[in-house]
């Protein structure tokens, strides 16, 4: 498989790492320099850019009939136009706020445990997210998607950052070291707590599930998450 990498940060050194490990070749290292980009070497992308320019990236893939993988945040405020581009090009697309087949499996936890706690009123619901000094948003696209998680089964209406209102679950957000992720939601009453965390040792699970999404995608059209690949659903 021959995989083009939009983002060569540490996240894409790592991504280029593994890949090859499991036999791939990096055709394409596309950084902020890069001018010109030849997609028709690329079996796939994967985009670990920045905000300013994952969405372009990712319409350019759908563009060149190339599929996409994408763990960029904080560009969300256009996906549902990236998904009418990847629909209109009848492009392949994952999207994923964490790649981690760990934190994937998470979420679902988190999803349940919110199904059957939901409608208990005696419980409130707070998260705690904890990464290193050089992620730039805030909260963690990880925590967003918990918190959406939350949202789809509780009668809480919204999420806010450092904030804790009727209806809204709070997160904090801490930046501390060189902390590749840790993730706690909790729900608290007078009579006892319920806590689940994720920690995250390195960012080599970040990677590793971006290259198996990859791999995943190929041969298919269409709209895709991390659930489809670990048949989750």
């Amino acid at each position: 498989m021959n995989i083009g990498l939009f983002g060569y940060g540490k996240m894409g050194k790592m991504i280029e790492q593994i890949a090859i490990n499991r036999g791939h070749s990096i055709v394409a290292k596309i950084d902020v320099n890069s001018i010109k980009v030849d997609y028709s070497a690329m079996d796939v992308a994967i985009d670990f850019s920045t905000p300013e320019s994952a969405f372009k990236n990712i319409t350019d893939c759908f563009e060149n009939k190339v599929p996409i993988i994408s763990g960029t945040t904080g560009w969300l405020d256009n996906y549902e136009d990236a998904i009418t581009c990847c629909k209109e090009k009848k492009g392949a697309f994952i999207y994923s706020s964490n790649f981690s087949l760990g934190v994937n499996i998470f979420f679902e936890l988190n999803s349940y445990l919110a199904t059957m706690i939901g409608n208990l009123e005696q419980y409130n619901v707070a998260m705690e997210e904890i990464h290193h000094t050089q992620k730039l948003d805030a909260p963690s696209g990880t925590a967003i998607t918990l918190a959406e998680g939350i949202l789809a089964h509780t009668p809480y209406q919204s999420w806010q950052l450092d904030k804790a209102e009727k209806n809204v679950i709070p997160i904090t957000s801490k930046r501390e070291g060189n902390v590749p992720g840790t993730h706690t939601v909790t729900y608290e009453s007078n009579v006892d707590t319920i806590e689940i965390k994720h920690t995250a040792h390195n960012r080599e699970g970040f990677a590793l599930g971006a290259v198996i999404a990859a791999e995943w995608i190929q041969g298919r059209t269409g709209i895709f998450s991390m659930k489809d690949v670990l048949n989750l659903k």
